[in-house]
């Protein structure tokens, strides 16, 4: 079974930006990746996706402002994160949409002033 670790997460003013990375214990060369973001209270949510071709898509609340992007020599994917706000407050995970891995523990972005 794949394992995911998270790591990039900290604490950020608004607006500022941050990268995350995702590194997997196999191979993510065949599988769509994604990022995933729970906020304290609320269910996990899908924020941007990333095909092997690759195609990627975003969740409208972040279209614009996150760039997810892949190396597959690294079994790595990562999230970029600029012009960030209060609302992206989050435990940020990793994972295959379309094959869902056990999930990793995830790594917290707060955005505050």
């Amino acid at each position: 079974q794949v394992q995911l670790v998270e790591s990039g997460g900290g604490l950020v003013q608004p607006g500022g930006s941050l990268r995350l990375s995702c590194v997997a214990s196999g191979s993510i060369f065949n599988y769509a990746m994604a990022w995933y973001r729970q906020a304290p209270g609320k269910e996990r949510e899908l924020v941007a996706w990333i095909t092997p071709t690759p195609t990627t898509n975003y969740a409208s609340s972040v279209k614009g402002r996150f760039t997810i992007s892949r190396d597959n020599a690294k079994n790595t994917v990562y999230l970029q994160m600029n012009s960030l706000k209060p609302e992206d407050t989050a435990v940020y995970y990793c994972n295959r949409p379309l094959n869902l891995a056990t999930w990793g523990k995830g790594t917290l972005v707060s955005v505050s002033s």
